[in-house]
Parts: C-alpha cells; structure tokens; sequence
C-alpha cells in the first residue's frame, strides 16, 4: 500500500533528528540559529509496551533563506536486525512569521516547493516557538485519512536537545517517541 510505504518514510523523517550542511553566504532565519549545528544522541520508542531504541545523528543549517535538517535514524530491533534510514528536507519561508513551507522539489519554474499530499507524499511545515522547534509531516492515506507526525526539538537550559515525536492516525496516537540529543559541532 503506497500510504505505508509514505508513512514510514514520514516517520523516518522525524525520528532522525535534522542536519544541514551550513553555508555563511546564506541568510539566517531568525531564531533558527540556535538549533544550528550537529546533534547525536538516542530515543526510545514505547509502542505497545515494546521499548525499540534508536540512535539519531541530525544536522540543522542555512540554506538558502530558509534551513535545512537531515537526520539519520539506527531502529535497534528485538530480533537483532537494525533498520537504517537518512532524510534531508529543506525548509523555505512562508508569508506568515516563524513558519516555513518544506522545500522538496522543484516546480515548472524551477521554484522550490512541498510535495503534493493529494499524491500520498507528505506535506511538510516548521515552526519555532521560542526554544522548540516542530516539525510536521501530514499524508492523506489511500482510504481519505491521514497521518500526522509530529516532531518537537526543545533546547533545554543545559544545551541538550529534547526530541518528542508523536505518530497520530486519524485522531489515534499510535506510535510516540523520546529522547536527547547533545550537540556536538
């Protein structure tokens, strides 16, 4: 089914927490420095009363006038085997204050732009507010429905990172994770 295979790869999204590969030429969106730079660390994820932890490696950068995060996400599983996945989306500003608008392909005017979530990819969006950062990714399932994951970085005073994911299926929490990522460049 092509919404599984677009929810997992939604999941994966978040799980892993971000990266980008910073350039000093590019503009700094305001209060985004902050969660700029390389993160590494685990969580765990409590899915009916299985523990499966994982280890996330991010990075968060400029790009552009906007930021981009790519994360890479190690699921240790019970039997032994690990499942490995690495995401990078870009995130452009919107007309609206502290939001930006995924940036994951190019349209017919060579413009950066979300995906078409009426296609069963996700739609994705960012927003700070104050020492979080959250990160959605919406898709429309096959049958109308919809996924929506949900990711929040929260620096804490002592300049971890706090990373809370919630997987949310048609009004149903299905999946949540937590844990802490320290910042290592």
């Amino acid at each position: 089914m092509r919404a599984n295979g677009t929810c997992r790869r939604a999941l994966a999204f978040a799980c892993l927490a971000l990266s980008v590969l910073a350039s000093g030429a590019d503009a700094v969106p305001p209060g985004f420095e902050k969660f700029y730079g390389e993160w590494v660390g685990t969580a765990v994820s409590d899915t009916t009363g299985e523990i499966a932890p994982r280890d996330i490696h991010a990075k968060i950068g400029a790009s552009g006038n906007g930021f981009a995060i790519n994360w890479v996400l190690v699921i240790h599983k019970a039997a032994g085997k690990d499942k490995r996945s690495e995401f990078s989306v870009t995130f452009q500003p919107t007309k609206r204050p502290n939001i930006y608008g995924s940036a994951m392909r190019v349209d017919m005017f060579g413009n950066a732009a979300p995906l078409d979530p009426l296609k069963g990819d996700p739609y994705m969006w960012a927003r700070i507010e104050g020492p979080m950062l959250s990160i959605y990714a919406l898709v429309i399932t096959d049958s109308g429905g919809y996924e929506l994951h949900t990711y929040e970085r929260t620096l804490t005073p002592a300049g971890a990172m706090k990373l809370n994911y919630f997987r949310v299926v048609n009004g149903e929490v299905l999946r949540t994770v937590a844990g802490t990522l320290k910042r290592v460049k």
